[in-house]
């Protein structure tokens, strides 16, 4: 390993610690606002993790977190199921679904793959209501423990610090060479002899598998579970907004992205909340065109300036 690489290693394990004292010197309001925080950074940076160097826009996130979190709430309201059996087979259902949605769309152009992802959320919402409403008879579950904000934050963390680890380690590995060919050319690769479709497959189970994990996590920060909730599309739009505004070129960008625009965003949700359809959208349009490579490609342009 290069001494750069101990370096960030480094870095990322002192912001670890660092971050693990927040709960501990507040509370209230900024303390929800550093849960809010941290889960997006768990899903931004499981999503950078695929879409990164793949450079396929998934819109899949609401679909694993929903799965994470309604599967925990219907495993200890209907079946008094403990939390932590729940949270440890949950993620596995999202990496199924997640190898079934890979094998059916990564084969195909990236379009194809956007589109599919866009509407698997809703599809899946609208199946799981619609089982509730003719055969249960009940629209919401519960999920009631003694965590407290303090516990779902640094169990939070724990998964933002392991997927940060995971993309480390995959970046410095066969896989990660063989998808960095594939995101700038994917024809290149298939003529190197990389199994394109096999790479791109696992990669999404990983994301697939961590992405549902923060859903059962948030879980019980929300108590009373029902599709329209953790089925959220405006979730997946938000976390690739955050992800895009940091950078996707290095895993530590969804960082730099998701803290301002947590804090900017819960204003607009409290200043304009009929009105945060339209801010998601002008947010999208906004970074595209003014910083398509997000803070770390202006961080990395100044530094090269600088230097130059």
């Amino acid at each position: 390993m290069t001494g750069s690489g101990w370096k960030e290693i480094g870095l990322a394990a002192g912001l670890v610690i660092l971050a693990t004292f927040v709960p501990l010197v507040t509370d209230g309001y900024w303390l929800s606002i550093a849960v809010t925080a941290m889960m997006y950074i768990a899903l931004a940076t499981a999503w950078t993790l695929f879409s990164g160097p793949t450079h396929y826009i998934s819109l899949a996130t609401g679909a694993f977190f929903g799965i994470g979190g309604y599967l925990v709430a219907t495993g200890m309201s209907d079946y008094d199921i403990s939390f932590w059996v729940m949270a440890a087979v949950a993620p596995f259902v999202a990496v199924v679904l997640a190898a079934l949605i890979g094998a059916a769309t990564l084969r195909l152009s990236g379009i194809y793959f956007v589109i599919f992802t866009l509407g698997l959320a809703e599809m899946i919402r609208g199946l799981v209501s619609w089982v509730q409403n003719n055969f249960l008879g009940s629209r919401g579950l519960y999920v009631l423990t003694d965590f407290t904000e303090a516990h779902i934050y640094w169990m939070l963390l724990a998964i933002a610090a392991v997927v940060y680890l995971i993309g480390w380690l995959i970046e410095r590995s066969r896989l990660g060479f063989a998808m960095k060919i594939i995101g700038n050319d994917e024809g290149v690769a298939k003529h190197l002899g990389i199994n394109t479709a096999a790479a791109k497959v696992a990669l999404f189970m990983i994301t697939g598998y961590f992405t549902a994990l923060v859903g059962v996590v948030i879980a019980p920060r929300y108590s009373y579970i029902e599709p329209n909730l953790v089925f959220s599309p405006e979730l997946s739009f938000l976390v690739v907004i955050m992800a895009l505004l940091g950078g996707t070129q290095r895993l530590w960008g969804p960082i730099v992205g998701v803290i301002p625009f947590t804090l900017i965003w819960e204003t607009i949700s409290v200043s304009f909340p009929n009105a945060t359809t339209f801010y998601l959208g002008l947010s999208f349009l906004l970074i595209v065109y003014f910083i398509p490579n997000g803070f770390v490609g202006l961080i990395e342009k100044l530094a090269k300036r600088r230097h130059g």
